[in-house]
């Protein structure tokens, strides 16, 4: 061995028994230059790649369907096209990271791209004018889950976390609400299947409503924003029905999507109280950071520089058209995602349980509006 090749001593180790140093490998120091955080970007980056072109691609496909059927719209496409081949073929676990990537941070940004035609004077004004449908379509939604919870015999958890996430935002809630309450994973898994199946039934039911219905671009902004779980669908839905209805929805589905901090806040209380003192368990606590969608920050940042005039006009156009292709390559990936088994496996009360929370908090919203003078 040569002397290069002898590993380094750790002067700090005691001698053996024969009184001979101990040969300790001690780790290679890092390099230099900041080649593993580059390697780790890059890593990254070839990751995502197959999910995020696959996404893409349908997204094409369904841009361009979309456009000889502006009445369905490319993102039901979109959606209808990954759920197919999901369910023919489930997309290999290659897909999956850039799938996760297109679903949440994509549609993240493409809100944020939709700020740039909004003034704060529009999200000010639609916030609060929403606030009553808002308020009461959630204590509808959160009484009803307790209520038919308990009838059909869910365990609280369940019906806790399909409550909350009808109520508020969909699959966001229910994991800021599991970092609550630490609910058992096929707890959690059932909830995000329910809300999945009436996420993609709102999707391609609403927009057919509220033609049926007559309903104005107002009107149905306001009912999609208040009546629609997740996020993505009330983009997808309102997206579908006109560029204001859009506007609107997104403005009213962020307004409600706050209302996640106090019922966190609620929940971590009200669990804290409940547990026998000297149990030897902690409570889980809340942090602030993990459950605010930090996203919606930046999507006042570009409307307030739509606002203060950083965002010139002529964008307006094309900049809603980046956001509609986004919103299309998120409901693809979306769609790819769909795991008919934890459908099956949540079993019938907890999809009964979704169906009558989808329909209460729909009918709650119109009845609202009609006595607020919205609708």
């Amino acid at each position: 061995m040569s002397e290069t090749d002898v590993p380094p001593v750790d002067s700090t180790r005691p001698p053996d028994g024969g009184g001979r140093a101990v040969a300790v490998a001690l780790p290679a120091p890092a390099p230099v230059g900041g080649s593993r955080p580059a390697t780790a970007s890059r890593s990254w980056s070839w990751a995502i790649a197959p999910g995020l072109a696959a996404s893409a691609a349908i997204a094409a496909v369904a841009t361009v369907l979309g456009s000889r059927a502006p009445v369905v719209g490319a993102p039901v496409i979109a959606i209808v096209i990954g759920v197919v081949i999901a369910v023919v073929r489930r997309p290999s676990s290659r897909l999956r990271p850039g799938m996760t990537f297109t679903s949440k941070k994509v549609l993240q940004a493409s809100i944020v791209v939709m700020g740039t035609g909004l003034s704060l004077g529009q999200v000010v004004s639609t916030g609060a004018r929403s606030l009553p449908v808002l308020v009461g379509t959630l204590v509808v939604a959160l009484l009803m889950a307790f209520v038919a919870g308990r009838a059909l015999g869910l365990r609280r958890d369940v019906a806790t976390l399909i409550g909350v996430g009808t109520a508020i935002c969909g699959a966001s809630a229910i994991a800021a609400t599991d970092a609550v309450i630490d609910a058992d994973e096929a707890d959690v898994s059932y909830a995000i299947a329910t809300i999945f199946t009436f996420n993609v039934v709102a999707v391609l039911l609403y927009p057919t409503f509220g033609h049926l219905l007559g309903f104005s671009q107002h009107t149905f902004g306001l009912w999609a924003g208040t009546a629609i779980n997740d996020l993505s669908s009330v983009v997808a839905a309102s997206t579908i029905y006109g560029h204001a209805a859009a506007s609107y929805g997104v403005i009213v589905k962020l307004t409600r999507t706050l209302a996640i901090i106090p019922i966190a806040l609620g929940l971590a209380a009200w669990r804290s109280s409940r547990r026998p003192a000297g149990t030897g368990r902690s409570t889980r606590q809340l942090q602030i950071r993990k459950v605010f969608p930090m996203f919606i920050v930046v999507f006042v940042g570009a409307v307030a520089a739509n606002t203060a005039g950083f965002v010139p006009s002529h964008w307006h156009a094309p900049l809603a058209d980046v956001a509609t292709w986004m919103i299309t390559a998120a409901l693809a990936a979306i769609g790819l995602s769909t795991d008919l088994g934890h459908i099956r496996r949540a079993g019938l009360r907890p999809i009964a349980l979704g169906a009558i929370l989808w329909a209460t908090v729909g009918l709650a919203s119109l009845g609202l509006q009609a006595l607020t003078g919205t609708l």
